[in-house]
């Protein structure tokens, strides 16, 4: 275990800034400042509201998970950050941040993707994970359907969705419902008492022509938001438990049911479900369910690090390091639409030669390999750490 690669990961793409800290696939420290109550009176994130945010917590969050996990700055193998997708000052205030790190501590820096994250955290919970992996990721930014042989070099979009993604249609419907943001979590909790089978809301793109792997839930929200106003323009009790478990119902069917589907197509035995919305309660349920009745074994972290965290991103960064992939330039910059077909930004040999770096990427030699810039460690130590 004490040769394997000690990494601090970064994550900043929306409005909750995380720092994890990773042995392997080990976790010690996931330290998590959100600024989701900032958010909450605007009825969603507000991008410079998140990148002051990010700004205001980056140190002091760094510094809890250093605490958390028992580790000085010196002992780390690698920076990773998330360099995308996400909201761009959001990102940059990370990705800004992990260089500095880097840079005056003389560590690889390593720009990885946060979708390939979201599928790397499950590591941390139940192991290295088979290759080829079936992952269902769903968010309020994203609602995809990815096949990744290889979560550091090679993952493959099977499908995602064409409007609004199934975080954004909790989000909407909750507004619509007046009961706050975000969305997702009062949704699950109004659901508990409510009939799932109470309204017969649609499921979108679920015909025999319509595309087997993508998803829409713009209809969805459309027809929840039609039917709530029929029941107040008619002067009668909008029954919002069932509304919610309705609505949860459609959309924990239709993510299932494609998911299941596309491990069948493509010869997957297993199925690995992440993102915010993975930690719905009826959506894990019902992905147990199908995944059992299919033949498919199931893995989904747990809630906290289904959201997003530091942990997702120090994870990838970790497997960066083991797998020896190079590392990213100084020049590293935040990429708000970085495609998940680039799981991490490399910078190829000139960033191996900035960094000191050989052909292995090994703990031992992150930890003793010379920098140039060692005078920048130590005028910023004070303020680092």
């Amino acid at each position: 275990m004490a040769d394997e690669p000690l990494v601090l990961g970064i994550e900043t793409s929306c409005d909750e800034t995380g720092v994890g800290i990773v042995r392997g696939h080990t976790l010690l420290a996931d330290a998590v400042a959100s600024s989701v109550d900032e958010h909450a009176r605007f009825g969603g994130v507000v991008p410079e509201v998140a990148s002051r945010a990010h700004l205001e917590a980056m140190v002091p969050t760094i510094q809890r998970a250093l605490k958390e996990a028992g580790v000085a700055p010196g002992d780390l193998d690698g920076i990773a950050v998330t360099a995308g997708p996400g909201l761009a000052g959001a990102l940059l205030v990370g990705v800004s941040a992990a260089k500095a790190y880097a840079y005056a501590l003389g560590k690889p820096l390593y720009g990885v993707n946060h979708l390939a994250s979201h599928i790397a955290v499950d590591q941390l919970e139940h192991g290295p994970l088979p290759e080829p992996t079936m992952a269902l990721l769903v968010s309020g930014g994203h609602s995809s359907l990815l096949l990744a042989p290889d979560i550091t070099s090679d993952v493959r979009p099977l499908g995602s969705t064409i409007d609004d993604a199934a975080g954004e249609a909790f989000d909407k419907v909750a507004r619509v419902l007046n009961l706050g943001f975000p969305g997702g979590p009062v949704i699950d909790r109004m659901a508990r008492a409510g009939d799932p089978d109470a309204i017969a809301f649609p499921r979108g793109l679920t015909g025999p022509r319509d595309a087997a792997y993508d998803f829409s839930f713009s209809g969805l929200k459309t027809a929840v938001a039609r039917w709530i106003e029929a029941k107040r323009n008619a002067g009668e009790e909008v029954p919002v438990a069932d509304v919610s478990a309705s609505f949860q119902e459609a959309v924990a069917d239709v993510l299932t049911r494609k998911a299941v589907r596309a491990c069948r197509d493509n010869g997957v035995d297993h199925l690995m479900i992440g993102g915010g919305v993975a930690a719905n309660s009826r959506l894990r349920a019902l992905a147990e369910r199908r995944c059992e009745d299919a033949g498919i074994t199931l893995r989904v972290p747990r809630p906290k690090l289904c959201t997003d965290n530091g942990a997702m991103v120090a994870a990838l960064g970790a497997e960066m390091v083991a797998r020896g992939r190079s590392v990213s330039a100084w020049d590293l910059s935040a990429d708000s639409s970085l495609p998940v077909t680039e799981p991490h930004v490399p910078g190829g040999e000139s960033a191996e030669a900035e960094h000191g770096r050989g052909d292995t990427h090994t703990r031992t030699h992150t930890r003793t390999h010379s920098h140039s810039h060692d005078h920048v460690h130590e005028l910023s130590k004070g303020n680092l750490y």
